[in-house]
Order: C-alpha cells, then sequence, then structure tokens
C-alpha cells in the first residue's frame, strides 16, 4: 500500500513507521524480560511505549528520566509499605501526599524533569498499591520494578536510536534571525519619521510567543541544544524590548544620518547583525543613556552570541514558574486521593489499590496538559478499548496456550495493534493508553490462576482512574488554556507589583524585566490557544511592559533626585503601583501627578510615565488580577 492510499484512509505515514518499529522494539522488551525471568515482563513494553521517541536526543533523555524516576519512586514505595505494616489507611494518606507532592514540582520545572517527578509519583504508587495485601512482598515487587523498566529502556534505545532522527536547530536559528530583520526594519523606519505599523508589531510578538513555545523541545538531549535555547531566549527578551521602543509614543530624540540609515536599511534582511551595529554605534555615540541605545545593546549582544553556539550564554535569564497553577496541581492529587482512599478503606474492596492507582497517574501526569479534562476523555475511551482487548487476550486467547512463552507471544499481536491506532487522527489521541492498559492488565505468569470475577473487577477498577480524574479536573481548580494563560497574567502583575515595591532598592532589575518579558511571551502563546484575539493579546502585554518602563524610570529618577520633596513624591508613586492589581485608576492618577511634576525637569520620564498612565486609564482589565486567580 502505498504513502497516499495510507493518508486517504486516515493514517500519518511517518507516525505509522514510528509506533510499528515502537510496538516491535515493546515486543522485545517483553520477551526480553520474561527470558530474563522478571515477574512483570510486561511492565518492559510499557516502559518502550512510555519512553520511545523520534528525535534522538529526546528518546536518551526521556529514557533516562524514565529510570531516575523509577528508581526514586521505587525506593518510596517500598519505604513506605514497610513504614506501613499493612495498614491501608497509612498508604492512602502517604501515596496521597507523595503524589501531591510530585504533581508540585513536575508542574513547577520543565521538560523531562517534570516527567521524572511525575513518574516518581506513579511508580511508588505502583510498588506500594499493586500487592497492599502482601507487604512481605515489596522488596521483591520494588526490585522487579526497576528491572523491568530497565530492560524496557534497552530495548527501546536498541530499535530507537537505529531509526531516530538528530533534530533540526537550524530552523529555530533561521526564525528568530527573520524576527531580527524584521525588528531592524521597523526600527530604520521609524528613526526615518514613518509610522510603524500596529498590525506587523503585534504579528512580530505573536510569532516570538510562537517560538518561545516550541523551545523547551528544542533544549532536550545535548548540552549544545540547551545553550541553543538559552540564546534565543535572550535574543526573544531583547526583541520583545525593541517591540516595546517601536510602540512607545516617545519620539525619538536622536537623529541618526540618512546615510547610515540607508546603510542599515540595505543589510537589515540579509544581515541584520551589520545593521544592528550601524545603528548602535551611531545612537551610542549621540546619547549613550537613551533609551533606545539600552534596546540596541542589549538586541545586538543577544544576536552577537546566537552566533556562537560553543560558548555559554552571557544574559542571565529567570524563566517563569507557574507556583499558582502547581500549588492547585498538588491540592488537587492530595483531595482526589484521599477521597479515593476513603472508598477503599470504607469498602475493603480488594481492587482499592488498583484504583488508587489510576487515580495517582491520572492527576499527576495530566496535570501538565494544557486541558486535562478534555484529553481525559480521549483517555477514558482507549483505557476502555485496552481492557477490553485484555479480556479477550486473557479468556479467549490463553487458555489456548501451552505454556508460558505462548503466552508472552500471544500477547504479540495486540501489542501490534497499537500501532494503526497510534498514527490514525480519529484514534491516535487513546491509542497511548490502549497500549499502557493493555498490557497492565496483560501478567503472562504461568499457570493462570485469576478468577474472570477478579479480571473483571480489575479492569473496573483501573477504569475508575480517569473517571475520578475527568470529575476532579472539572470541580477541584479546573484548568485549561485560558486558565493557564490568567495565572501567568496574575504572575505578570505580581512582577510588577514586586517591581515597584523593591525598585529603589534592588539588584535584580534586569533579570526581574527579563522574567516579565518571558512571562509576556507565555501569555501571548496561551492566550492564543484560547482563542482570544490577537489584537487583545497584543495590547494588553504591551500595556504591562509600558507600565514596567514607567517604575524602571521612577526609581532611575527617585535614586538621582535633586530634592527630598521630589523624592519623597516618586517613592509615594512608586507605592501606589504596588497595588496596581487592586485598583488601575488610582494608580493611573499617581503616575499623571508624578509626569506633571516632572514636566519641567524632564520631559522624557515625563512622557513614558504619562504613556504608562493611559495604558492604565485605556486598558484597566489587563492589571485587575481576578480572584479566581489569586487564590
Amino acid at each position: 500500500m502505498t504513502i497516499q492510499a495510507l493518508a486517504r484512509l486516515g493514517f500519518e505515514p511517518p507516525k505509522l513507521a514510528f509506533a510499528l518499529r515502537t510496538a516491535i522494539a515493546a515486543s522485545l522488551g517483553l520477551l526480553l524480560a520474561w527470558q530474563l525471568g522478571l515477574e512483570h515482563p510486561q511492565w518492559s513494553a510499557m516502559t518502550v511505549w512510555a519512553a520511545s521517541q523520534p528525535l534522538r536526543g529526546h528518546l536518551l533523555e526521556k529514557s533516562a528520566a524514565r529510570f531516575a524516576g523509577t528508581i526514586v519512586g521505587a525506593l518510596f514505595g517500598m519505604g513506605l509499605v514497610l513504614m506501613s505494616r499493612g495498614e491501608p489507611w497509612v498508604l492512602v494518606i502517604g501515596i496521597a501526599a507523595w503524589i501531591g507532592l510530585c504533581a508540585f514540582i513536575g508542574n513547577l520545572v520543565r521538560g523531562y524533569a517534570s516527567y521524572a517527578a511525575m513518574l516518581s509519583g506513579y511508580s511508588a504508587a505502583m510498588v506500594a498499591l499493586l500487592d497492599a495485601a502482601h507487604p512481605e512482598h515489596v522488596l521483591a515487587l520494588g526490585i522487579d520494578r526497576v528491572l523491568t523498566v530497565a530492560v524496557g529502556i534497552v530495548a527501546a534505545l536498541i530499535v530507537g536510536l537505529l531509526f531516530a532522527s538528530p533534530g533540526d536547530d537550524v530552523t529555530v536559528i533561521e526564525k528568530v534571525r527573520s524576527q531580527s530583520a524584521r525588528i531592524v526594519g521597523d526600527l530604520v523606519a521609524r528613526l526615518h519619521g514613518a509610522p510603524v505599523s500596529e498590525n506587523e508589531q503585534r504579528s512580530i510578538l505573536s510569532d516570538i510567543a510562537a517560538l518561545e513555545g516550541t523551545l523547551d523541545l528544542h533544549s532536550v538531549g545535548s548540552r549544545q541544544g540547551r545553550r541553543l535555547v538559552k540564546k534565543v531566549r535572550a535574543l526573544l527578551a531583547a526583541q520583545v524590548a525593541a517591540v516595546l521602543w517601536l510602540r512607545s509614543d516617545v519620539a525619538p530624540a536622536i537623529t541618526v544620518s540618512d546615510q547610515i540609515l540607508e546603510g542599515a536599511e540595505r543589510c537589515a534582511t540579509s544581515d541584520p547583525e551589520r545593521a544592528l551595529e550601524l545603528l548602535r554605534q551611531a545612537i551610542g555615540a549621540a546619547d549613550p543613556r537613551d533609551d533606545l541605545t539600552t534596546v540596541l545593546d542589549e538586541l545586538a549582544a543577544a544576536t552577537c552570541d546566537l552566533g556562537d553556539l560553543e560558548g555559554d550564554s552571557a544574559a542571565e535569564l529567570d524563566l517563569h514558574r507557574d507556583w499558582l497553577l502547581a500549588r492547585r496541581a498538588m491540592l488537587r492529587a492530595m483531595i482526589g486521593l484521599l477521597a479515593t482512599g476513603a472508598i477503599w478503606l470504607a469498602t475493603g474492596w480488594d481492587m482499592g489499590g488498583f484504583m488508587m492507582l489510576g487515580t495517582a497517574i491520572m492527576l499527576s501526569i495530566f496535570s501538565t496538559f494544557e486541558n486535562p479534562a478534555s484529553m481525559l476523555r480521549h483517555v477514558l475511551v482507549g483505557q476502555l478499548l485496552g481492557t477490553a482487548f485484555a479480556l479477550i487476550c486473557r479468556w479467549l486467547v490463553w487458555p489456548l496456550a501451552n505454556g508460558p512463552l505462548e503466552l508472552v507471544v500471544a500477547m504479540m499481536p495486540f501489542i501490534l495493534l497499537g500501532a494503526p491506532l497510534f498514527a490514525h487522527r480519529l484514534t491516535q489521541r487513546m491509542a497511548f493508553d490502549y497500549n499502557m492498559v493493555l498490557l497492565l492488565m496483560l501478567q503472562p505468569a504461568w499457570p493462570q490462576t485469576m478468577t474472570l470475577e477478579h479480571s473483571l473487577m480489575a479492569s473496573l477498577a483501573v477504569i475508575i482512574g480517569p473517571a475520578v480524574g475527568l470529575v476532579a479536573f472539572q470541580l477541584i481548580y479546573p484548568i485549561d488554556s485560558r486558565g493557564r494563560y490568567e495565572a501567568v497574567r496574575t504572575a505578570m502583575i505580581d512582577d510588577l507589583e514586586h517591581l515597584a515595591a523593591s525598585a529603589l532598592r534592588s539588584t535584580r532589575r534586569r533579570r526581574w524585566r527579563a522574567l516579565l518579558h518571558h512571562r509576556i511571551l507565555l501569555a501571548t502563546y496561551w492566550g492564543e490557544r484560547a482563542s482570544l484575539p490577537a489584537s487583545r493579546l497584543a495590547e494588553d502585554a504591551l500595556a504591562l511592559l509600558c507600565v514596567a518602563e514607567a517604575i524602571e524610570h521612577l526609581a532611575d529618577f527617585a535614586i538621582a533626585a535633586s530634592s527630598q520633596g521630589l523624592q519623597r513624591r516618586l517613592t509615594a508613586t512608586l507605592k501606589r503601583l504596588h497595588r496596581v492589581g487592586a485598583d488601575p485608576a488610582r494608580a493611573a492618577r499617581a503616575l499623571l501627578a508624578a509626569a506633571r511634576g516632572l514636566s519641567v525637569e524632564t520631559s522624557g520620564t515625563a512622557q513614558v510615565l504619562a504613556q504608562a498612565a493611559g495604558k492604565l486609564i485605556e486598558r484597566p482589565a489587563a492589571f485587575r488580577k481576578l480572584r479566581a486567580a489569586t487564590d
């Protein structure tokens, strides 16, 4: 069958090839683990599905993260079981607390470090809960968990490294350089006195935000990749500052010769670094303290730094960490698991451990997803399909087997079925859970002693996990792309208030500004994912940047104030801005009063303050915290 025919049937050929390789590797992992005499060889096949990635760096880093998370989780699970001495209530409280902590950490850190944190959570749950009735077996179970994961990683690497591609960092560099060229062209036009298109600046900010949303994927698997992403992020922050200057109402105070502007314009597209250098030298020589000089210095330094991928980045970047959503993820996981555990304790159900395990996975891993409740609907369908095929294998196929090897071989067609499910556009979002639940439910132990009733009850317990997760994500701190946008927006307002409170004494203002720029990009990214109007997102972002610039101007001028009276007035204005999220209108009035007091002594700073006040008056909703986002 041709690639075109597969595409017409709804399959994605590259994904189908990857999924087939992964299914073969999963079958290999299952066979290897069984041959080594491990008690749960199906866990090796699960590891192959979880660790396999189409890019080499991702495969290596995710495999390492899975192994590290498994060791930490297994150690905690074994320790908890030994400490509980067979008391289920200790297991319930301990697992709820541990999963909550892992969900908290997993929502703070980035990339595969987050995956390792989540995995350490539910690995502990697997070790502690799957055989809770026999705590004397926990040491063997923990060792078996670590060894099966190790075998699965080896199988994933054997197959994956033969076909995985190295990834493409060139595209990222080309995109960020293209954005620099657009910005340099607009800078030249602005210095020529020509108007700058608002739509163009919104488009640039949107493109910067979209690129930021992909950078974590490029930082995986190599030191050079991490260096590249750090340098690109520094350049993106400088580009955001340039967009702010372009959108400001303050007229350029420096005249640049037509010869320099024409030279910069000629090489803006082909050689933006040269164009930046021409502008920077001309403007820096005229007034090294001008705001545009600072913008060009940072833009030129970051652009030059990107050209040296072997060296470390000179920029110090603080990236956004969402403490609010991390706390909510922790509380949601703890509440959900305590409720599920209470049902287990009250009913004494034999499958209560399975039920808690499924809930633990859902409330930890999926807390980092864009829209967990929406995703869990597909997960629930995938798990229903996985349990159905597991029952078919166990009760219709396995009875025909004459030994343990035949049990293992009989599982392989069901594993291979996961490949077309993974590659078809209608089933790909549920395919992973089909594979994982199918394998979780099929332990090829010979002879088979499980009864049909026990098998059905185990299937029910597994299905309850995503059902509980779905309810929890809808009722306990619901989260989606709009909620993530509001959380980042609230963090930005907190940044402004913190900057106003500490501006007179802070030595980290530059790093706070870089953090604010990173959050601006994340807010734009999540806002676009939430289908908010692009014009609103751009204008809100630029309004926040404008007020941040005014705070810095206020602080600089207050420090150098010519009189104590002026310093007191400026300090009082900063105090008003410390409460900008509660009362934007009052903060605007304070800025206007400060601007009037400065109009004679420094017209440039007065213009910046007046512009910021105008933004507060024009867009008060951009600065007002939502009560639901601050609890």
